[in-house]
């Protein structure tokens, strides 16, 4: 991924939902997520086990469903993991698959492309903000 189409997908996307938030300001989805609404985005977090309960201000939904309308998905899972949630931001007309650092999943990542979506892997938007030069 190019950092031209980098910067053209944190330019573009306003909507972000994060799955795999976690509630514990010591994780890195809760220190990206608060990193992304500090620069504007509207992040709704995923996470089914504290659906109801608030992050940040943020109502926690148990499901992608529940944070439509999306542009991006923020996928703090394993590279194992992100099969389901792939499928259903495909399903559900997201632009963008965001797989955190670390995070690499070939076969999952072909399958977004195939339906239009643009891929990031290995990648973090709280580090390629300040790169990019786009911070707020």
């Amino acid at each position: 991924m190019s950092d031209e189409m980098i910067r053209e997908i944190l330019t573009s996307t306003k909507r972000i939902a994060l799955v795999g938030a976690l509630v514990k300001p010591e994780r890195a989805s809760h220190g990206v997520m608060k990193f992304l609404l500090s620069q504007g985005y509207d992040v709704t977090p995923v996470n089914p086990g504290l659906a109801g309960q608030e992050i940040l201000g943020r109502k926690v939904v148990a499901s992608l469903e529940e944070a439509v309308p999306l542009e991006m998905v923020d996928l703090f899972r394993g590279a194992a993991d992100v099969g389901e949630p792939v499928d259903e931001a495909i399903r559900l007309g997201a632009k963008t698959v965001w797989m955190q650092l670390g995070v690499v999943n070939e076969e999952v990542a072909a399958k977004a492309r195939a339906a239009g979506l643009r891929v990031v892997m290995d990648h973090c938007p709280a580090i390629e903000i300040p790169r990019l030069g786009l911070l707020k």
